[in-house]
């Protein structure tokens, strides 16, 4: 009995803690559109059969629950953007799930992973302001330990800091603003003039100048990354948008999977020769092959170094092994100066034979992870396409030899049809004589048979008239 009770009480308060999870993340309708300008939301925009939603909502109750326990201004909302589609396209929604964070009347994507700790990171991020203000050498050198990348700006009131509250409230989506006084700073920053904007990474500063980096939203967007970097899918998505949105240069990256020894040599040309190359290139390493073998269509050794262009998905390999920083500089500046020669592209003959590759590695995977899976999934389809393409071929050779009958029919002159038509009457009439053999000739059977076609098509044709 003690048991029972005690399992009842389990219960009651598993269902009593669900349910004030499942609280804390508010589903949303149509009344949503004007009650959201009175705070600041975290929207996630679903529909009810996507696979990728379903995986999402777990996640989404548990960023729910750590921002209210938090006490984060932020409310947390789902949508079903399916039922309210109007509300939706409202807010350019045009995939699912697709996370929103509306504040006022601007409204922010989340394009990052679909983490828990990720996304707390962005709504916490662009929820408050769009330019922190570092009050002290305390707060700056805190700030310094928690990000990989700071943005500062140092000086007073000037139109060089309304660009960069501009920039900030643009780009707040992928990092951190600050501003701050020049005491602040180290006693080691040396800034050249006032006001300035720097960016501190990678164990230095770097100043923005207008006229060698031109706009400041395209230097902000290049120097949001570390002159180093691990990359992935999503990190090779924002370096490519990155140079579709301010950059006017070719941006290059160089992958190479995991290498100490040449993770070591790119790092050092990275730091080393920063004022030659950071303007066109992104240096860091991908850890496996997998994307780099769809790119190419092949299979690509480990460790390799590869330069891509994800403009035009070009790239190029070095033509000897690169073991030396000479010969990885030496690789770098052939590209630079056009004599590399590049494989791949994005032409119609490339996409055609990427696409070919990667639906045969998709079929070749199905068939190494489950045989009789893909058994199933392709050769049923094969099967019932080439009954129906025979019974296709069947059906048009039987039209075929009714058409060539048409066309002997048609070949006929009027008086010739006339003369085969009584012709055939008469010998109906007479019917076979006496004592002569019942069997027909062959020859007049054929005859025969050939002409009742074209009998039953004049016969209509004179009683329509």
């Amino acid at each position: 009995m003690a048991e029972v009770k005690a399992s009842l009480i389990c219960g009651v308060v598993v269902a009593f803690l669900s349910s004030a999870v499942l609280a804390v993340v508010e589903d949303l309708d149509d009344t949503f559109k004007q009650a959201r300008l009175d705070d600041v939301w975290l929207v996630d925009f679903y529909a009810p059969w996507c696979g990728y939603c379903k995986k999402l909502e777990p996640i989404w109750q548990d960023v729910g629950a750590e921002l209210k326990s938090s006490g984060s201004p932020v409310r947390v909302g789902k949508m079903d953007a399916t039922a309210y589609s109007g509300i939706a396209s409202e807010f350019g929604v045009r995939g699912y799930p697709t996370i929103k964070l509306l504040k006022g009347d601007l409204a922010y994507n989340y394009k990052g992973p679909r983490t828990k700790d990720d996304i707390i990171e962005f709504a916490n991020r662009v929820a408050g302001p769009a330019v922190r203000a570092l009050p002290s050498k305390q707060m700056f050198e805190h700030m310094m330990k928690r990000h990989d990348v700071l943005f500062v700006y140092v000086g007073g009131e000037s139109p060089l800091k309304e660009k960069y509250i501009d920039v900030a409230s643009e780009l707040i989506v992928y990092t951190y603003f600050f501003s701050a006084s020049e005491d602040v700073l180290p006693e080691t920053v040396t800034l050249p003039e006032l006001p300035s904007v720097v960016v501190f990474k990678d164990g230095a500063y770097f100043t923005y100048d207008e006229y060698e980096d031109g706009t400041l939203s395209s230097w902000v967007n290049k120097e949001r990354f570390q002159g180093y970097l691990e990359i992935d899918g999503f990190t090779l998505y924002e370096l490519g948008e990155t140079g579709s949105v301010g950059l006017q240069l070719m941006w290059y990256f160089t992958l190479l999977s995991f290498a100490f020894r040449l993770k070591t040599l790119i790092q050092r040309v990275a730091k080393e020769y920063r004022e030659h190359f950071n303007r066109d290139f992104q240096f860091g390493h991908m850890d496996g092959n997998d994307y780099i073998n769809s790119l190419i269509m092949g299979e690509v050794t480990v460790p390799s170094v590869i330069i891509l262009n994800t403009s035009n998905e070009q790239y190029f390999l070095p033509s000897e092994p690169t073991e030396t920083m000479e010969q990885l500089v030496q690789f770098i500046n052939s590209v630079l100066n056009g004599s590399a020669q590049a494989y791949g592209g994005d032409g119609i003959i490339q996409r055609v034979k990427r696409v070919a590759f990667d639906a045969r590695s998709t079929i070749m995977s199905v068939f190494r992870s489950s045989p009789i899976l893909g058994c199933f999934l392709f050769g049923l389809p094969l099967g019932v396409i080439s009954l129906m393409c025979y019974g296709i071929c069947t059906a048009e050779s039987d039209d075929s030899a009714d058409d060539i009958d048409l066309l002997k029919r048609e070949g006929l002159t009027d008086e010739e049809e006339e003369e085969e038509d009584e012709r055939r009457r008469a010998h109906e009439l007479e019917g076979p004589e006496d004592g002569e053999n019942e069997e027909e000739d062959e020859e007049d059977l054929e005859e025969k048979h050939r002409y009742i076609p074209y009998s039953v098509t004049y016969c209509l044709c004179t009683d329509g008239r």
